[in-house]
């Protein structure tokens, strides 16, 4: 009995010669279950290799594409800014890297102290009369100024007053919007309080502008800031909850004013 277990043991694992009906001998191979066995386990290990590996780096891409992009930025904006007075250096025989950059911040920092004096502001209005009678440059003018002064820190200058958000473009989804200013809109019979919400749809330069009324509007507890982040952002920065706040007082009498004054009739 030995013998014969042994023997049958030696021929599932040495190929043996067999001999076929017409006379050709052939040899027998391995096992297809013990070949195919072994070869589904190696496939599933390279499987989880190669799942491994590439989620380490994904997430390897993930942690550095914002840190390089941070950086790329970064050093882009620096370059550039000390390119303004670098050549004057360069033209002085000073070649210090970062000079122009010093340079261009200090004459920022120096022109934001001069403009928010009275000289300076006259100086300004004289500057942009000038600006404002040129055809094309003066709607550029225009655009960037509205743009500079909607994230200007001096608050009382602000051109969004609150975050909203309304029900755009059509029923059952909402979008992000800003309250810029709000307007009387008179009928033979009756008068209606209207806000402008300005409803970003290109970052902050190209948007939608919707007259709504106060019911319409809902006002989320965010800042203006908050709210530019999240446009600029891609909703990446939205809270995962909002909570709405009741309506503020907005300072809105010039615009009033206007409307009673000129009698704005529909």
């Amino acid at each position: 009995m030995g013998t014969r277990e042994r023997e049958r043991d030696l021929e599932l694992l040495i190929p043996v010669a067999t001999v076929s009906e017409n006379g050709a001998s052939k040899s027998s191979s391995v096992p297809t279950a013990a070949l195919s066995h072994h070869h589904s386990g190696r496939e599933a290990f390279a499987k989880v290799i190669r799942s491994w590996a590439s989620k380490k780096f994904m997430t390897g891409c993930v942690i550095l594409l914002p840190i390089a992009i941070t950086f790329y930025i970064t050093w882009g904006f620096i370059r550039f800014v000390d390119g303004f007075f670098s050549p004057i250096y360069h033209h002085l025989g000073i070649n210090i890297f970062g000079l122009g950059f010093i340079t261009s911040i200090t004459f920022i920092f120096l022109v934001g102290i001069f403009m928010s004096s009275w000289l300076g502001a006259s100086v300004l209005t004289l500057g942009e009369w000038f600006i404002k009678k040129m055809p094309f440059v003066s709607y550029i003018y225009t655009a960037s100024k509205q743009i500079s002064i909607a994230i200007s820190p001096d608050q009382t200058s602000n051109a969004f007053k609150e975050v909203a958000i309304i029900r755009h473009p059509r029923s059952g989804e909402y979008a992000f919007g800003f309250i810029t200013s709000s307007v009387i809109l008179q009928s033979r019979m009756e008068e209606e309080e209207l806000y402008c919400v300005y409803v970003p749809t290109n970052h902050l330069y190209l948007g939608d502008v919707v007259l709504m009324s106060s019911k319409d509007i809902l006002r989320p507890n965010l800042s203006v800031r908050e709210g530019i982040e999240i446009v600029i952002s891609g909703g990446l920065s939205v809270p995962q909850i909002l909570t709405t706040v009741d309506a503020r007082a907005l300072p809105t009498g010039g615009v009033q004013k206007l409307c009673k004054t000129k009698s704005c009739m529909v």
